[in-house]
Parts: C-alpha cells; sequence; structure tokens
C-alpha cells in the first residue's frame, strides 16, 4: 500500500495513479465534477457522494475519467477518512481515494 506521505511527497503521474490503484485495499471514488452536455461545459456535481469501486472499475465510467495526451492533471488528496489522488481533466474532476 502507498502510504500518505509517499504519495504527498512525490511527483503523480499515471504510473503512480496504476500503483496506489493496485495497492489500495478497498476504492472508493467522488466524482465533484463532470461534463453537461446539456451546457456544453464542466459542472460541479450538485451532491457529490463517495461509493466504493473495484480496481477494475475504478478508471472509467464509474470511476474518475483519464483523457489522452497528458492532459489530465493529478494532486495528492486528503481529509481525515481518506487520502488518495484527485484527478482533473476536460471531463471533470474526481477523487480516487482509500481509507486511512
Amino acid at each position: 500500500m502507498i502510504t500518505p506521505k509517499e504519495l504527498s511527497t512525490k511527483r503523480i503521474t499515471k504510473a503512480t495513479l496504476n500503483a496506489f490503484i493496485a495497492k489500495a485495499k478497498n476504492l472508493f471514488v467522488d466524482q465533484l465534477s463532470s461534463f453537461d452536455g446539456m451546457e456544453d461545459m464542466v459542472t460541479a456535481n450538485k451532491n457529490p457522494k463517495i461509493s466504493e469501486v473495484s480496481k477494475a472499475d475504478a478508471i472509467g465510467h464509474k470511476g474518475v475519467y483519464l483523457v489522452r495526451s497528458s492532459r489530465n492533471s493529478f494532486t495528492f488528496f486528503e481529509n481525515e477518512n481518506y487520502y488518495g489522488i484527485e484527478v482533473y481533466n476536460c471531463c471533470g474532476c474526481g477523487v480516487l481515494m482509500t481509507e486511512k
């Protein structure tokens, strides 16, 4: 398992995200914003909620979205109960996390 200290001190890349997914016991996702086709832009989710996600679904429709050509931004996320990686791109913003 990647510890919060290790994750907070290193540059986070797609490889780091994949290692985090592989080594985590339980994964949770929180979709903070997503692309809205009716408004043709990314909008904040009105009621974001944390839900459990499998390792196979961690990236994609049920998890966080990734786009090609290195247009993803990864940052360290931590609160009192969870830590993980926040992913931001043109599809929105989501946090993939595990329990402390």
